[in-house]
């Protein structure tokens, strides 16, 4: 009977970068060594400056089926909508 490490998300933040970004996913057995095989297997190349490290089972994704109503303006709620404001003359253009 063989047991699987958890699977680990890795999200690297660039040298001139401000956001960490998702550039794959590695299997281990802790955060710690999930810090280590993502070193190894996704800066090789000294491009990262700090790495994050998810359990997949952590993460709760939308349904790509929920693309309308979740992502869709919500019309009952016409203040969000940049045509309910006046926009003074003196503002000039925006």
């Amino acid at each position: 009977m063989s047991q699987e490490w958890p699977l680990w998300e890795i999200f690297i933040r660039g040298q001139h970068g401000l956001n960490h970004r998702h550039v794959g996913s590695l299997h281990a057995p802790d955060a710690g060594m999930a810090i280590k095989h993502a070193r190894d297997v996704y800066t090789r190349r000294n491009e990262g400056v700090s790495i994050w490290v998810v359990p997949s089972a952590a993460i709760t994704a939308s349904s790509p089926s929920d693309k309308g109503p979740l992502f869709e303006p919500a019309n009952s709620k016409v203040y969000r909508h940049p045509t309910f404001f006046d926009i003074p003359e003196d503002v000039g253009k925006m």
